[in-house]
């Protein structure tokens, strides 16, 4: 695919740090929180793909510059690319992140990220795939791209759908924001280690000699703790979660939602409303859609979905609400998104069953992946 962004910055938004037998790629645009632009995902799957062919590398380390892992994909030079020129930059740019995503779900050695900061978006996609994910007291992570018009991709429909119970619906359908501890308990980060002991971890990491999960797990394990839950952790009321958002549409979710909330006066129920009742929504029932075809797809299958739905969000022909989210939150700022569609009843199973099919242009084709060979059984389970 021709590049119609300009490449010749990558360098300098990916940095690279050489040490004995490992790399540590550092994200770094930390006045945009490390948002992903088109070519800082062009290099790291430039860099990603000549380490694994290089056999003086042994692992490696991913993280962010300042106080963000990564705040997501560059959606608004995204928006902006589509609406001055075509939609199809802005599918180069999913087109690159989901091979990406894929590159990584197969990696045939271990991924350490350190996500001591902001997680969100598709700064999730560039470390959930990977072997270990390393949590500290500093991690905020959220899939927020409901209250943007847009829906949790970047393989999202495929972590998202493996979390416990109906615990994915939740955290893709509403934004919610969890902390290192609840990243852990649900299984999005492997470990969780004090940021402090970072820089030693690191240092230990340098030395590994040896591309073995187990090996690298084992010293990540020596800096690890266990962290405790707050009291007001949505992770304490899984119940509740599992109950309503296990329900078959996102009205029935919301209508369990609100019987739950006659019963007493949790908070934490209005809140988890009210997050829904402000997304787009299309969003929402594209989302629920996708997480829970997810569950039953392979980490390739679900990116060749969300591409589709991607095209379909970028060419506008169901919905605006993508750049309508990006103006009302991202560059006007004033909050208050109109929705078209403007309510969940509006939209109709037929209007959601065009964003899953193929788009109608000559030269669209599905997501295709580069060749993978030799995977680890870790990869092989993903597939």
């Amino acid at each position: 695919m021709a590049s119609g962004f300009s490449t010749n910055d990558g360098v300098d938004q990916v940095l690279v740090k050489e040490n004995l037998n490992a790399r540590t790629l550092i994200l770094n645009r930390p006045r945009q929180l490390n948002a992903l632009s088109f070519q800082m995902v062009a290099r790291l799957l430039e860099l990603f793909l000549a380490y694994e062919k290089d056999s003086s590398v042994n692992l490696l380390i991913l993280k962010g510059e300042g106080r963000a892992f990564c705040a997501g994909g560059d959606v608004v030079t995204v928006a902006h690319a589509v609406t001055k020129g075509h939609w199809k930059l802005g599918a180069e740019f999913f087109w690159t992140e989901y091979i990406l995503n894929y590159v990584m779900a197969t990696y045939r050695k271990p991924q350490v990220s350190l996500l001591n900061g902001i997680v969100m978006g598709g700064g999730a996609g560039a470390c959930i795939h990977g072997r270990f994910r390393v949590a500290t007291e500093n991690s905020v992570f959220a899939m927020p791209e409901t209250s943007l018009g847009l829906f949790p991709d970047v393989g999202a429909s495929f972590y998202l759908s493996r979390l416990p119970g109906f615990f994915g619906e939740y955290v893709g359908l509403t934004g919610a924001r969890l902390d290192g501890a609840e990243m852990l308990a649900c299984g999005l980060a492997t470990h969780f280690v004090p940021a402090m002991r970072l820089p030693s971890l690191e240092d230990a990491l340098f030395k590994v000699g040896s591309s073995d999960p187990a090996v690298v797990s084992a010293i990540i394990d020596r800096f690890s703790q266990q962290p405790v839950l707050k009291d007001k952790s949505a992770y304490h009321r899984l119940d509740i979660i599992d109950r309503c958002f296990s329900r078959r549409s996102v009205e029935e979710i919301l209508s369990a939602l609100e019987g739950e909330a006659a019963k007493g006066t949790d908070d934490w129920i209005s809140t988890t409303i009210q997050s829904l009742k402000k997304a787009s929504p299309m969003s929402l029932k594209i989302s629920l859609r996708l997480i829970r075809e997810g569950r039953l797809l392979g980490v390739g299958r679900c990116l060749v979905q969300e591409y589709r739905v991607s095209c379909h969000v970028l060419r506008q022909e169901v919905s605006k609400d993508f750049f309508e989210g990006c103006r009302a939150l991202l560059v006007d700022k004033d909050r208050n998104p109109k929705w078209e569609p403007s309510q969940l009843e509006q939209v109709s199973d037929n209007m959601v069953e065009r964003y899953f099919s193929k788009v109608d242009d000559e030269e669209w084709e599905d997501l295709k992946f580069p060749a993978r060979s030799n995977l680890p059984v870790s990869a092989m389970a993903k597939l």
